[in-house]
């Protein structure tokens, strides 16, 4: 039986008072709080719908729970040392329901961070302890061949707005919307059976 479409807004409301509400990889804020001043970011700038999305989901691959499916780990296996590809996984899972627009700059906003790292001189130096962490774990800033290959990508613009946001998204001093503020915004953007067909 299908699922309404309401169900995949369900749960990641869920997500974000649940597994959210854990602390965030040694940063000042929760995983929700860091999810939420990321879209505020991102809303505050005038940034399309599509793309406040991608800010306030960027980091769902986190979730294991729900990223299972697609062979998603938990943030702490990051911490730990291992890749858990949560750009990817999360992209991946976000995808049964929004466009690429949204799940494009999710999936590279990994890779935005390495970008950022080789071609923008000082931007590491802006990162925290635990995105210098997750860096090295990452592979590190892009050598010029990749650099110049994302930048051909379509949503590599996206990605480096994403990732900005991203980093400045970490004061416990914010005060963000909840969830609930940006659920019409994420129902305006779920893909309908015929557009998910077409």
């Amino acid at each position: 039986m299908p699922q309404p479409a309401t169900a995949p807004l369900d749960v990641l409301a869920d997500l974000f008072a649940g597994e959210g509400a854990a602390e965030y990889f040694g940063e000042e804020v929760t995983q929700a709080e860091h999810m939420l001043q990321t879209a505020a970011l991102a809303e505050a700038t005038g940034a399309a719908p599509a793309l406040v999305a991608a800010a306030l989901l960027h980091d769902v691959g986190h979730f294991g729970t729900l990223t299972a499916a697609q062979g998603g780990l938990s943030g702490d296996v990051l911490m730990a040392g291992t890749d858990n590809q949560h750009s990817r996984t999360g992209a991946a899972w976000l995808a049964q329901w929004f466009g690429p627009e949204v799940t494009e700059p999710v999936r590279l906003h990994v890779a935005a961070k390495r970008y950022l790292c080789a071609v923008e001189p000082g931007y590491f130096g802006r990162l925290s302890e635990a995105s210098v962490h997750t860096l090295r774990v990452q592979g590190g800033p892009m050598d010029s061949s990749q650099a110049i290959a994302f930048e051909a990508g379509p949503y590599a613009a996206d990605a480096v707005r994403l990732r900005r946001w991203d980093e400045q998204a970490k004061d416990p001093a914010f005060a963000s919307p909840p969830f609930a503020h940006y659920l019409p915004l994420l129902a305006g953007l779920l893909s309908t059976p015929s557009a998910a067909a077409g």
